[in-house]
């Protein structure tokens, strides 16, 4: 590791940049959070306060501006800003973090794939749930062959708020990529490509149920995978009773496990990786079980201890595909393949029919 940190410049600083890149960035060796963009007064303060050391600029220009004493740049800002200012940041040599997701289509996503390694230049996007405990331990699980060919992933992400919060993520707006699809889609439908593979046909409904929503709140998806697996993914806004958070069905025995990975509300309540054992533990009431032919709610199979989740481990190896040329953690063509699915799931819940890929 270099004994001189990489210099980072995140852009943009609500949920995604202050809660979860502004903490993983600064707690990880050999990364350094150098600068913030932010033209919000409070978030500017908020930055300040939390990370004292760091330069505070209104605009990305300014960030740009001092390209040559950077290192990484991260987009963390709304979703219609990733393409123009990944852009702008390849363009200005320096290597980028988008947040998910990484483009509103596919196609966008593969022509920033394409500048990138024509400038030589580390593309990464942040699909931090491949780094949930639970999907840690079904990766195991299935490694392991616990669970024998599995038929059926079912994948939930479900919340209850009945009252729509409003904002660029919550709007009508097609320009402004927001909606459930688009935002909790992209962890659900990448964690089953991971997990899976390809699909050869996708069908979904998506809806908006809350009044005075604008943007879908309560999504389906269903994956046919090359493989034979089928996938089905739930994202909700509007689940006044949570189901489980992975279903997983198989030939020898099936994985439930409820609740979601602790490590977002820990980052959200000040909580920093690396400043406390036990980062990305969960209590064994929380454990999910593997076993076949009665149901876990009654006491059927055995408990499966849950890996500690580690959102850490993105931005580690982050820096070592900077540092030595380690591979990139979630690359661009990736992401594109996601949104592949996820135009197609627009695509079918509009039409009301199911999309061959």
């Amino acid at each position: 590791m270099s004994a001189t940190p990489l210099r980072v410049g995140l852009v943009g600083y609500g949920l995604a940049g202050s809660v979860f890149h502004a903490p993983l960035i600064a707690t990880t060796e050999g990364l350094a959070l150098d600068t913030v963009v932010t033209s919000n007064p409070e978030r500017q303060k908020q930055a300040r306060t939390e990370h004292p050391d760091v330069r505070v600029v209104a605009t990305p220009e300014e960030l740009l501006a001092r390209a040559a004493d950077l290192d990484l740049v991260v987009i963390a800002s709304p979703n219609k800003t990733h393409v123009p200012l990944a852009t702008a940041a390849l363009k200005a040599g320096l290597p980028v973090v988008v947040d998910k997701p990484i483009a509103g289509t596919a196609a966008e996503a593969r022509e920033l794939a394409a500048l990138a390694e024509e400038r030589g230049l580390l593309l990464s996007v942040f699909q931090n749930r491949r780094w949930d405990n639970d999907f840690l331990t079904l990766r195991r699980l299935l490694a392991d062959g616990e669970l024998g060919d599995v038929w059926r992933f079912e994948s939930r992400f479900e919340r209850w708020r009945p009252q729509p919060k409003g904002g660029w993520r919550e709007s009508g707006d097609p320009a402004e990529i927001g909606g459930l699809l688009y935002d909790l889609g992209s962890h659900v439908v990448d964690q089953a490509l991971v997990l899976f593979g390809p699909v050869t046909q996708v069908y979904a409904e998506s809806v908006v149920r809350r009044p005075g929503a604008e943007a879908d709140d309560d999504t389906f998806i269903a994956l046919t995978h090359t493989g034979g697996v089928r996938s089905h993914l739930y994202a909700s806004a509007t689940t006044a009773q949570l189901g489980p958070r992975f279903r997983v069905l198989g030939s020898k025995a099936g994985y439930v496990k409820y609740g979601l990975d602790p490590q977002e509300a820990a980052l959200r309540e000040g909580q920093r990786p690396g400043t406390a054992a036990g980062w990305g533990t969960e209590p064994e009431s929380m454990w999910g079980r593997v076993g076949s032919g009665d149901s876990p709610l009654t006491g059927g199979g055995r408990v499966e201890p849950t890996l500690p989740g580690d959102y850490p481990a993105y931005y580690a190896a982050v820096t070592k595909a900077l540092l030595d040329g380690g591979p990139n953690p979630v690359t661009a063509l990736e992401a594109a393949s996601a949104l592949d699915v996820l135009e197609a799931a627009r695509r079918s819940a509009r039409d009301g029919v199911a999309v061959k890929l």
